[in-house]
């Protein structure tokens, strides 16, 4: 059995937690927030709502669901599809057949938006 000398074993330390300090980066990317706060400054109800990331060929599932955004309300959603990508594309449908397709909105810095007549 070896033990280490007081050197060896700070070294191993300070190897140690420079690996964890050099990790850090990768996980706070990740880690980015992607609520959107969806306000609705229409005249009609948005009654269906997608987002999907830019790579992605096809809308995935109506995140409103059973619910409606009335005129004047606003809903957070979390847009995060565990994919890590920051850039959709977000789709609405209001009850008077209007569909609003906007390209490119940055989750990870977009906080609010806003769909306005």
């Amino acid at each position: 059995m070896s033990l280490l000398t007081p050197q060896a074993a700070v070294r191993s330390l300070a190897a140690l937690a420079l690996a964890l300090l050099l990790a850090v980066p990768a996980n706070a990317a990740t880690a980015v927030d992607r609520h959107v706060v969806i306000v609705n400054h229409t005249h009609h109800a948005l009654v269906q709502f997608y987002a999907s990331n830019q790579d992605v060929d096809s809308w995935q599932e109506d995140i409103l669901g059973e619910d409606t955004l009335d005129p004047g309300e606003r809903v957070r959603i979390n847009i995060d599809d565990g994919t890590g990508h920051c850039i959709y594309d977000f789709k609405a449908v209001f009850d008077d057949g209007d569909v609003l397709i906007r390209r490119k909105i940055n989750v990870c810095k977009v906080g609010t938006y806003t769909y306005d007549e």
